[in-house]
């Protein structure tokens, strides 16, 4: 007869826990692109796909390229998401301290429904558009947002400066608006 003592299970599971939240923000961010190393002289910088027009959670109708010419992060998240919850903070706050910069975050909820957005974005005092994502699979696939969060960073002139898939610190997503704002480092003959 195997007898397993109850104290051994207990801490099986807790260090299984936390070895699982040590690594967790690590292991989210997998996908990251720098979209300014890939250019190439021929085929010029990726450009962000801003033809799209979305509802916001209240119902009017957004076009995300009446957003062109400002500096953008355009967010993929769910609010099912634990490490998207972990990155609206930050958005708040960055929005907050650029806005003389007119940086803009839209939030764009993969699959969350318009009544469950406000009651969301009230609690988490999102300060920025939050926008339907829900049936704009195109949209989705497009931007690689199949899992979430996916953050894109795009120039006032619609070039993509860098992807990330998962979630980072505050600081991490600081440095990376910084770079929004920087002249661009276009290849020769561009």
């Amino acid at each position: 007869m195997n007898v397993t003592k109850p104290w051994a299970a207990r801490w099986a599971a807790a260090l299984g826990l936390a070895a699982t939240l040590a690594v967790w923000p690590l292991g989210c961010a997998v996908d990251d692109y720098d979209a300014a190393e890939s250019v190439t002289a021929s085929k010029g910088p990726e450009m962000a796909k801003l033809d799209d027009t979305l509802k916001d959670m209240n119902g009017v109708d957004v076009r995300l390229a009446d957003f062109k010419g400002r500096p953008m992060v355009i967010n993929f998240w769910a609010t099912w998401c634990a490490p998207c919850r972990h990155e609206i903070p930050a958005f708040v706050d960055l929005v907050e301290k650029y806005k003389d910069q007119n940086l803009i975050v839209l939030g764009i909820s993969v699959d969350d429904k318009p009544e469950d957005l406000r009651l969301f974005a009230a609690e988490f005092k999102m300060n920025y558009p939050v926008l339907v994502g829900l049936g704009h699979d195109e949209l989705q696939e497009h931007y690689g947002a199949w899992s979430v969060p996916v953050s894109w960073f795009v120039r006032a002139d619609g070039s993509v400066d860098y992807k990330h898939t998962g979630t980072q610190s505050a600081d991490w997503f600081e440095e990376r608006v910084k770079r929004l704002f920087e002249p661009s480092a276009a290849p020769a003959g561009q």
